[in-house]
């Protein structure tokens, strides 16, 4: 980072979207100031930054340019540093990585988090729909050799290691299973790949926190009304 760079982000431990951007960053070797929000008594200073959807990650850079949302950040910070690219160079690559993106993100993330947090026929129903939209994941994962970066951790990587770390809390928390290794064998093999990067787990958060956060989240969240899930 030269002398006329400063990046600040914005960031909540136990969110794997604020770990996404901190993987980026570190990956890239940029040097950044982490400022830890309560997402539930926000800050003016999030409020500030960050007044339409008042949510973390939240990254400004130099002062005056702000960016929000994890996967608009990463194609931020993969273009400002070039080193150690994230995305694929390859238009159509760089499309399929975005759209796989976009896929995990809205049913396997989504689902596994309904799952969680839901009851009865929804939970079963939120698993069901989890795992299929697993078996398309699995069949990516069974395309690369080591990562979907190629030997080094990329864009894909990032946005889809919630599921190596946090997936599993979430069926313990549930109780649910979506990460059957007998189902599932490239995915755990990459799973156990990625949390092996020294960048990864040297920045986790720890689990035995996250089991009580996310005992608490779920009890909340079972007891009112369903209407929010989104799967």
């Amino acid at each position: 980072m030269t002398n006329q760079e400063e990046v600040k982000l914005l960031g909540f431990w136990v969110s794997p979207f604020v770990r996404r951007v901190e993987w980026a960053l570190k990956l890239k070797g940029v040097e950044f100031e982490y400022i830890e929000e309560d997402v539930f008594n926000k800050s003016p200073l999030l409020l500030q930054l960050n007044p339409v959807h008042q949510k973390v990650p939240c990254l400004v850079y130099n002062d005056n340019k702000v960016i929000s949302e994890s996967f608009v950040i990463l194609e931020f910070i993969d273009e400002i540093w070039k080193q150690n690219p994230l995305l694929p160079q390859d238009p159509h690559d760089r499309a399929k990585a975005r759209f796989w993106a976009k896929f995990a993100e809205e049913k396997v993330f989504e689902g596994a988090w309904n799952a969680l947090c839901s009851l009865g026929e929804e939970k079963e129903r939120a698993v069901k729909l989890t795992i299929e939209a697993m078996e398309h994941i699995e069949g990516e994962m069974k395309r690369i050799d080591y990562f979907f970066g190629g030997e080094s951790i990329g864009y894909l990587d990032i946005i889809m290691g919630w599921m190596a770390y946090w997936l599993p809390v979430f069926e313990e928390v549930g109780p649910i299973k979506i990460l059957d290794p007998l189902r599932f064998p490239a995915t755990i093999a990459w799973a156990n790949r990625f949390l092996d990067h020294h960048v990864i787990k040297d920045n986790l958060p720890p689990r035995d926190k996250m089991i009580v956060y996310f005992h608490n989240r779920r009890e909340v969240l079972s007891s009112i009304s369903h209407g929010w899930l989104k799967i």
